[in-house]
């Protein structure tokens, strides 16, 4: 039996499962955990549970220790490096002329590795700017490119709503989205508004789809003719939520009526 606890390392990043311990830890709670790279600190995510039959060839790493003060102070000491770091690294970048837009830097917290995140179009030869970070930093260097909408995960930011990026609060991870998401919700095509600050399509197109599906799945489809208590017309567009579809009548007129008021008729004959 293994008492297992979710463990977290950034604000929206993945939960992993680590071992416990003897330890007595609640949500929210910062805490030191073993790694393969090392002591990292980390936030608990989910309540320590137990779990009879974890599986043999699964090992858990361990939480090493409750954080202290000492640590909180090594993290902004950490952060201060990064961003020494960083203004380096961009400095370096010009003089190579190399074609890569660097966006942020991560020191592990026991200072053993310094990692650098870039986005670029295609792939870059950075030996020479490798070779220089390692001369002036005196550590491990790590050069990492991530696609564009990783980027604004880890930059954060507003979306069109007023709201955090939902990918930097709470996304754990990235979920297909397809532009049928956005038709399916009857919303405006223009890629300027159903993208997000990343230039892809939006990730909240995704959570109302299944129940637009849901309930556009009994009504009749845009572009038959139907009798309405108004008269017969064309059906131009759905109001799911509402349950009504909106029908333009022979007279030229548009009316929105209750989609169980109406009854499906033949098209009218082509004089």
């Amino acid at each position: 039996m293994a008492k297992v606890v979710g463990i977290r390392f950034k604000p929206a990043g993945k939960v992993y499962d680590f071992d416990a311990g003897a330890f007595v830890l609640a949500p929210g709670d910062a805490v030191i955990v073993e790694t393969e790279q090392g002591l990292s600190l980390a936030t608990v995510a989910a309540p320590p549970r137990w779990v009879e039959d974890w599986p043999a060839d699964r090992p858990l790493k361990k939480v090493y220790r409750l954080a202290t003060p000492r640590d909180f102070e090594q993290r902004e000491k950490n952060a201060a490096q990064e961003r020494d770091a960083f203004r380096l690294c961009r400095r370096f970048i010009r003089e190579l002329n190399l074609p890569m837009n660097l966006f942020a830097v991560e020191k592990a917290f026991d200072g053993s590795k310094i990692t650098f995140f870039f986005t670029s179009e295609g792939r870059v030869d950075f030996r020479q700017l490798l070779k220089m970070l390692v001369r002036e930093l005196g550590t491990r260097i790590e050069m990492r490119q991530v696609g564009i909408r990783n980027q604004t995960k880890m930059c954060g930011g507003m979306g069109r709503c007023g709201r955090e990026l939902c990918c930097a609060t709470h996304l754990e991870k990235f979920d297909p989205v397809s532009i049928r998401m956005a038709k399916e919700q009857g919303l405006s095509l223009n890629p300027t508004k159903i993208s997000g600050q990343c230039g892809r399509l939006m990730c909240c197109l995704v959570y109302e789809y299944e129940t637009y599906k849901d309930l556009k799945k009994d009504l009749p489809k845009v572009g038959s003719w139907v009798d309405t208590p108004k008269g017969a017309g064309k059906i131009v567009r759905h109001n799911p939520i509402g349950g009504r579809i909106a029908v333009k009548i022979e007279t030229g007129a548009e009316v929105e009526v209750p989609a169980d008021s109406v009854q499906p008729r033949q098209p009218p004959e082509r004089k």
